[in-house]
């Protein structure tokens, strides 16, 4: 049986960042065998995974991940018991990782997601969020993911890490602009990428609106059809802007660094196409 030195107690902790009693205790069971101590501590790890399975995981954070040498992006959101955790360097490094690997992976979902050996690492995914367990001491879960690719994307994820967003946009990359759009939508939240999005009866009913206002005004009456329809035209994007909140209609949140520009401006300006968007908010339910 080998001797435990503070040495090994220490790469053991440098390797699983568990707690230098734990991993003591894991190179004592292992009879000084790192491989066999990592083994000890995953199980025991797995143990408290599953005896915290009862309680509630309310709070969390939005992981992203962004490759577009690559064309492929992926948002998760992982799941924990307290703010405080949700914020710790631990978790916010495992809902990134995560990401990262959903992005390479591919899973079909979170149940696949679990079970597939963690991209650039050893063991699962669900080692890997047992592992964080074992030094946080809270149930964590990882609640859903999205994975996009074949295009740009940009990435953002509030400071808090309770809203992220993935925007996806055909063309040429242009980094800086693509996450300056991404935290657009993270700040607005609209419903809709494009006016294309925009269902068929809510635009019916936006246009019956914008012609009785139309019909209403005593200052139209007597104008050219073809004034109307240009103003009528102006009308209903404004509307789409400010009432129904379509992303390309709106006016970049960042009005010092695009004075008066819209999203679909600048985005035509570098030659991007919007395509769609994916935007997590932790605890959010979907509808």
């Amino acid at each position: 049986m080998a001797t435990v030195t503070p040495q090994m107690v220490k790469q053991l902790r440098d390797r699983t960042d568990q707690p230098m009693g734990l991993c003591k205790q894991a190179l004592d069971q292992a009879a000084g065998d790192m491989d066999g101590a990592i083994a000890w501590l995953q199980k025991q790890n797995s143990k408290m995974t599953a005896k915290r399975e009862g309680n509630e995981a309310a709070e969390g954070r939005v992981g992203v991940f962004v490759d577009n040498a690559a064309n492929v992006a992926a948002i998760v959101e992982m799941r924990c018991e307290s703010a405080p955790s949700a914020k710790s360097d631990q978790f916010v490094a495992l809902a990134n990782d995560i990401a990262k690997h959903v992005a390479a992976a591919n899973p079909a979902d979170v149940a696949a997601t679990l079970t597939q050996t963690i991209a650039g690492g050893t063991g699962t995914v669900q080692d890997r969020i047992d592992a964080v367990v074992g030094v946080i001491r809270e149930k964590m879960v990882l609640h859903k993911i999205d994975r996009l690719s074949g295009n740009v994307y940009g990435g953002y994820v509030h400071h808090d890490g309770t809203v992220g967003v993935v925007f996806e946009a055909k063309g040429a990359a242009n980094d800086e602009l693509l996450k300056d759009v991404a935290t657009h939508i993270a700040a607005l939240n609209p419903p809709y990428a494009t006016v294309a999005d925009v269902p068929a009866d809510v635009m019916a009913r936006e246009k019956e609106f914008v012609a009785a206002e139309l019909a209403a005004d005593p200052k139209m009456a007597g104008k050219p059809a073809q004034v109307l329809e240009k103003i009528g035209a102006d009308k209903l994007t404004k509307r789409l802007a400010d009432v129904i909140n379509v992303l390309t209609e709106q006016q970049m949140a960042n009005e010092g660094k695009y004075p008066k520009t819209t999203v679909g401006a600048a985005l035509k300006k570098a030659g991007l196409e919007p395509v769609r968007f994916v935007r997590y908010k932790v605890g959010a339910v979907a509808l």
